[in-house]
């Protein structure tokens, strides 16, 4: 069974692509769920679990989100998008005034960056998994975004995920071989 599942998750890993163009078929809400349920379930530095995730089905949702990230009309094509945003005062308790954006200093922020795309990872591979397809999308301006979706200045949206069945067959791009890439023990360490 061990090896069954191991070759499952390393087969969605393998064939996931980003996908621009999706069939005009909806992504019913058990379906959306289930991904979301992944998302959760994702690790996180000492188990702070800051993201929160924001659904996007309406037409009118998705235009609107659309013209914030630098009006990739592809994006309309997929019939759910989901913003997946880091909420900073999992890690900054108190009540001081904060406005995140690209260019912010607080170390906390990298933290939070890092464990919501740990949960977006997830939602992708997920989706896969399932027979959906998904890109991941990060051309946007945080302070746009947040205006799109009514997000608090204190949040950062760390990307947003479209989420249909495929209309296009992507060939898979080149990866570097682990040889590359790979160290032992220390920077440049051989096996």
């Amino acid at each position: 069974m061990r090896k069954e599942a191991q070759t499952r998750i390393l087969e969605a890993i393998m064939t996931r692509r980003s996908v621009r163009h999706y069939l005009a078929r909806p992504v019913d809400g058990e379906t959306v769920a289930a991904l979301l349920e992944s998302a959760r379930l994702a690790p996180s530095g000492s188990n702070t679990q800051p993201w929160h995730f924001v659904v996007i089905r309406s037409e009118t949702g998705r235009r609107n989100l659309v013209s914030v990230c630098h009006d990739q009309k592809w994006m309309l094509e997929a019939p759910v998008l989901v913003a997946c945003v880091a909420d900073v005062r999992s890690r900054i308790k108190d009540d001081s005034p904060l406005s995140l954006s690209e260019t912010s200093p607080e170390f906390e922020v990298k933290q939070i960056i890092r464990d919501t795309a740990i949960a977006a990872e997830h939602l992708v591979l997920q989706a896969q998994s399932m027979g959906l397809s998904t890109c991941w999308i990060g051309r946007f301006k945080q302070e746009r975004i947040r205006g799109a979706l009514r997000i608090p200045s204190d949040k950062y949206v760390v990307a947003v995920i479209t989420v249909g069945y495929s209309d296009d067959q992507p060939e898979s791009r080149p990866r570097k071989p682990l040889d590359e890439m790979v160290h032992f023990e220390t920077w440049g360490g051989q096996p």
